[in-house]
């Protein structure tokens, strides 16, 4: 009899603890995956992909099923493997250690674990001790002056509490815990994929603007030259007045054209330090941009395995599943809350009888309470969690249509500024013949200096075109690493 009752008592127990859950299960929504990028072709990707898989290989749900897919991309790819400059390198390191929004993500992570391990105990009985001790003393008064009386009274104590999650609300209330902590983990990836990006355009940009900078000085040196020998010419009377000032506006097109190129420089320097946690100050240089290291076939992959990769899908999913448990601790208001409460102690007047088994005292007991009226707070509660977990939903579509809108235009604009900066390349190579032609008819007198000063005017424009041209061949490529999902691997 005495087993049977044990049996019954563990069997009432696993009862209470398991419970039943009133909140829906969490299903992964159907997207409907492109089986390529728009723009992909473009750039020698010819990958297609029957369905779209998770990171096991298995189909998404609502999806049909399909071979597990390998093919490579940009995304998998370690960042100091796509940024090939040493410096850049370095600057990235630095800045993963250093920059303020990586280390308040990394906080907030931290502030994630501890919400979740606070959600989590709820789940748990409550025990907390007491104790206590007072002295009294009476006056004599009160004893027909038979003289004073000092009551001592002490107390040690155990209480115990226990809200039984029978209907799921504090599982499910962990569960969003759970789903908030990795989001805000995905968060803190998002900001460190971020700065990545920011890293490498501000520095692509810092070496634009330094080949601008050298294309300006080059310019003006040459210029000047030109200059002095018109000025000769025309002290010989070999060349009119108007030559003369038409090679000092030459002169000073040029000269314009620096100080602002060396603030920008400054600014530019200044932004970066501040991406690398430091004071203004100047950065360190390494590769020129026309001798970075850059890619003619990008791999995109597959569009499903976005899904898996970009830091911001997997947040809004995480956002998703909490909304998603949210609606069970809701739904769980409409149902009994169950606690059970004990208490155990002793209490004596005298400190030499505190321990003695008279002293020993204890209650236990249950309660139950259910709402009966509460003018639709439930109701409309469960409404509440039931419509944000719906614009989860939304949010969640909208976050992967987004990222694949990303990748294509990143992988177009990488293919068509490479196809301009091939082409400014071209027009450059043509625009310094034209001008060494222009400055040899000049010098023997064969043409005016209106075709000297047209022909270096369009190499200078040409020159600050094709640098143009290369920062965003260059950016574009930043740009398409991070809309892959790339920098993961740190």
């Amino acid at each position: 009899m005495r087993k049977q009752s044990i049996a019954a008592a563990l069997g009432v127990a696993a009862l209470l603890l398991s419970g039943c859950n009133v909140g829906p299960k969490y299903k992964r929504p159907t997207i409907d995956t492109p089986t390529v990028y728009r723009g992909a072709e473009a750039n020698g990707n010819t990958q297609t992909s029957e369905a779209p898989h998770d990171m096991n290989g298995a189909a998404l749900p609502g999806q049909p099923g399909g071979a597990t897919s390998t093919a490579l991309s940009l995304g998998d790819e370690k960042w100091w493997e796509v940024f090939g400059d040493p410096q850049l390198q370095e600057l990235i390191r630095t800045a993963l250690k250093q920059n303020y929004d990586v280390r308040i993500a990394a906080e907030r992570v931290l502030e994630s674990q501890a919400q979740l391990g606070i959600t989590r105990s709820q789940q748990f009985p409550q025990l907390s001790g007491n104790g206590g001790y007072t002295a009294e003393r009476f006056p004599s008064a009160q004893f027909g002056g038979l003289g004073s009386f000092v009551s001592h009274l002490g107390q040690i104590g155990t209480s115990a509490s226990w809200n039984l999650d029978f209907w799921g609300q504090y599982r499910n209330a962990t569960k969003a815990a759970r789903a908030q902590l990795l989001a805000s983990k995905w968060s803190q990836r998002e900001v460190m994929d971020t700065l990545i990006l920011n890293v490498a355009t501000g520095y692509f940009q810092l070496r634009t603007l330094d080949l601008e900078l050298e294309i300006s000085r080059r310019t003006l040196a040459s210029r000047q030259e030109s200059l002095q020998l018109t000025q000769t010419l025309e002290s010989g009377g070999n060349v009119s007045l108007l030559d003369v000032r038409q090679a000092e506006e030459l002169v000073s097109a040029a000269a314009a054209t620096i100080p602002d190129t060396e603030r920008q420089i400054t600014q530019e320097e200044n932004a970066l330090q501040t991406l690398l946690g430091q004071n203004p100050g100047p950065i360190a240089r390494g590769l020129p941009i026309d001798q970075q290291p850059r890619m003619p076939v990008v791999p995109a992959g597959l569009p499903s395995s976005l899904i898996e990769r970009r830091p911001d899908i997997g947040q809004a999913e995480e956002t998703l599943i909490a909304a998603n448990a949210e609606i069970g601790v809701a739904r769980a208001q409409y149902f009994p809350a169950i606690s059970l409460t004990g208490q155990v102690g002793t209490t004596s007047n005298a400190l030499n009888t505190l321990f003695h088994n008279s002293s020993f005292a204890y209650t236990y007991g249950a309660s139950i309470t259910e709402p009966i009226f509460d003018a639709g707070r439930i109701r409309n509660n469960v409404r509440l969690t039931e419509a944000q977990q719906r614009e989860a939903v939304l949010t969640y579509k909208k976050t992967i249509a987004q990222s694949f809108q990303d990748v294509s235009n990143a992988l177009v604009a990488y293919q068509k500024f490479r196809e301009f900066r091939e082409q400014q390349e071209r027009f450059v190579t043509a625009s310094r013949d034209a001008v060494n032609l222009s400055n040899t008819r000049y010098s023997a007198g064969y043409s005016g200096y209106l075709e000297v000063l047209t022909n270096q005017a369009s190499l200078f424009q040409g020159e600050l075109n094709l640098a143009s041209a290369r920062e965003e061949e260059m950016l574009s490529l930043v740009q398409l690493y991070n809309a892959l999902g790339g920098g993961w691997q740190q």
